[in-house]
């Protein structure tokens, strides 16, 4: 498992939900939601410089059969655009099938109404899958994604 603090985007329409590991790369934990109709790209830059990331993992929703549609092409252009803001960090693109309806259900289980606060679904969907992507790398020794 390499060491180092990862952070893991999911990018909505309304919100971006956003999640940060620790520096061991063991855990993943909520970390805040920005409003996509705010100016969110130079804030989110400076925390990647001040966590001192290693990699930034965005979810990119893939259909069920694997392949990239419409919403996956959307997230590809705005994945370019947050390139260009931080092209010191490396960005991988994870598969986020199923991490929003992970995230309400873990969120239910817990006992929070999922339904009434949106913002809360959007950082634990970030965290389920930046959490999966962990899980993954120390199962196999490899990060998941694919660079963009």
């Amino acid at each position: 498992m390499r060491p180092g603090t990862r952070f893991a985007l999911d990018l909505g329409e309304a919100r971006i939900g956003v999640a940060k590991s620790d520096a061991s790369g063991i855990l993943a934990s909520p970390f805040g939601v920005y409003k996509t109709a705010d100016d969110w790209l130079a804030p989110f830059a400076k925390a990647l410089s001040e966590w001192e990331a290693i990699e930034l993992l965005i979810g990119l929703p893939t259909d069920l059969a694997g392949k990239n549609g419409i919403a996956a092409q959307n997230i590809l252009k705005r994945v370019a655009e947050i390139k260009a803001a931080i092209a010191d960090v490396p960005i991988r693109l994870v598969d986020e099938r199923f991490t929003t309806v992970s995230a309400r259900r873990n969120l239910q289980a817990a006992g929070y109404n999922s339904r009434s606060d949106k913002s809360l679904i959007d950082a634990a969907a970030a965290t389920v899958l930046l959490q999966a992507a962990l899980d993954a790398e120390r199962a196999t020794g490899e990060p998941g994604g694919e660079m963009f």
